[in-house]
């Protein structure tokens, strides 16, 4: 049985030509069927994650390989409705295939992705020089109210088990702890499994934390996104940290780690936003 996720980001390939299962090659051209799903959302615009996640189902299907590294450049703001996803295998080699995708509505391109697909050498050199965000058990749920008067919450956070460190909601508060610092856990509110392709949402599902920075609180769209998948996460919730350091040019960065349950680094976020004029 699916889990929403999973569901929510489904694709279906189109035409014969190249059926699923088929060996990918180089140069070989796709097109899926996809459905951007209502209940991913912040405010009216879907989560760039969710979006970054769907075009990539369909390039791991394509090449039948899971994600390392994904590049999202989004083009225009994405609400729910149907879509397709039009794929080009940029090469294919016996480790790793580069794939192109462009999810696209009514003609119009909307989101970009770059990425290589295959699978990690999980018998290489390994050296972490750093270590995972402590969770304590008296984290706050991220969907929970922190004020009579709060804003509703993002309809993605029904869907999610997110919750925070404390004092890490202080800008629901209007109490921000003046650094631009985010650490909570990540799982799914369905109990359904972080995957590689699950990794490419939850980069992207917290709060941006310079929004603790003690600076005005407002909407910083995602101009690009890049998720590095460096392991399959073992069962249970993540354990992520993000963290903004520049702003200049009216743009704003934001760096994330994701460890799984076992303290194994799992995953790495990069991402470009603007950040609104005063």
């Amino acid at each position: 049985m699916l889990s929403e996720f999973q569901r929510d980001t489904s694709v279906e390939r189109l035409g014969d030509d190249a059926p699923a299962g088929s060996e990918p090659s180089s140069g070989m051209s796709l097109r899926y069927r996809a459905d951007v799903r209502p209940g991913w959302e912040i405010g009216e615009i879907s989560n760039g994650g969710y979006l970054l996640a769907l075009a990539g189902t369909a390039m791991a299907d394509a090449v039948g390989r899971p994600p390392l590294t994904v590049t999202g450049h989004f083009l225009t703001p994405v609400r729910p409705g149907p879509a397709e996803v039009d794929i080009v295998v940029v090469r294919a080699g016996r480790r790793f295939a580069t794939v192109r995708a462009t999810l696209v509505r009514d003609g119009k391109p909307m989101l970009a992705v770059l990425g290589t697909f295959g699978v990690a050498d999980d018998n290489a050199v390994r050296r972490v020089d750093g270590d995972p965000p402590q969770i304590t058990t008296s984290s706050v749920p991220a969907a929970q109210p922190a004020r009579p008067d709060e804003p509703p919450f993002p309809s993605m956070n029904e869907r999610l088990d997110v919750k925070l460190r404390p004092g890490d909601d202080g800008f629901r508060r209007n109490e921000p702890p003046g650094h631009a610092e985010i650490v909570g856990s990540f799982a799914f509110a369905d109990g359904g499994p972080v995957d590689e392709l699950a990794l490419l949402l939850a980069a992207d599902a917290f709060a941006p934390p310079i929004f603790n920075s003690g600076l005005a609180v407002a909407w910083v769209p995602t101009i690009e996104l890049t998720v590095h998948v460096r392991a399959v996460p073992v069962p249970g919730p993540l354990r992520c940290v993000f963290r903004s350091r520049f702003i200049s040019g009216g743009l704003l960065d934001e760096d994330g780690e994701l460890w799984d349950d076992s303290g194994t680094l799992v995953a790495q976020s990069r991402q470009l936003s603007l950040y609104p004029r005063p």
